[in-house]
């Protein structure tokens, strides 16, 4: 492993990490978008997004394989079923007087929210420990 992988390594994870928070960040802003997308000529609510992470492949460097990092693998559309509310006044009432509304739950999203932002900062604190460590290297070397 060289002396700057686990710099690699953190960043590739600190990037993903924002990603998640941005999916997140989209769910909670569109959890009461009745109107999220066009299907078959109707307006389906917005549907929750999740993140995908994976291991990123290894890649050959010199006589060593150094683990790539994480990366997102893809980000995919929750399949629970939407919410249904009696609101006969909304402009989007069936003709029971039912809405769909998103597939959100404010619950889940902050707990995503939560791991992501520890994550990353897990990250940001193991960076700075390489940081450290490489300017006690120099210091011995100076010596």
């Amino acid at each position: 492993m060289g002396m700057f992988d686990s710099f690699h390594i953190s960043a590739t994870a600190l990037t993903s990490q924002r990603l998640r928070m941005d999916t997140v960040s989209a769910n909670i802003a569109n959890a009461q978008t009745t109107r999220g997308k066009l299907v078959d000529g109707e307006w389906q609510p917005y549907t929750r997004k999740m993140t995908v992470l994976q291991e990123a492949p290894f890649r050959k460097q010199l006589s060593n394989a150094v683990s790539g990092g994480l990366q997102v693998a893809r980000i995919v559309e929750d399949e629970a079923p939407y919410k249904l509310s009696y609101d006969p006044s909304h402009p989007d009432a069936d003709e029971r007087g039912y809405v769909q509304l998103p597939n959100v739950d404010l619950l889940k999203e902050m707990v995503d929210l939560m791991g992501a932002t520890r994550s990353y900062e897990a990250n940001v604190a193991a960076m700075n420990a390489t940081k450290a460590m490489l300017v006690k290297a120099m210091e011995i070397g100076k010596g």
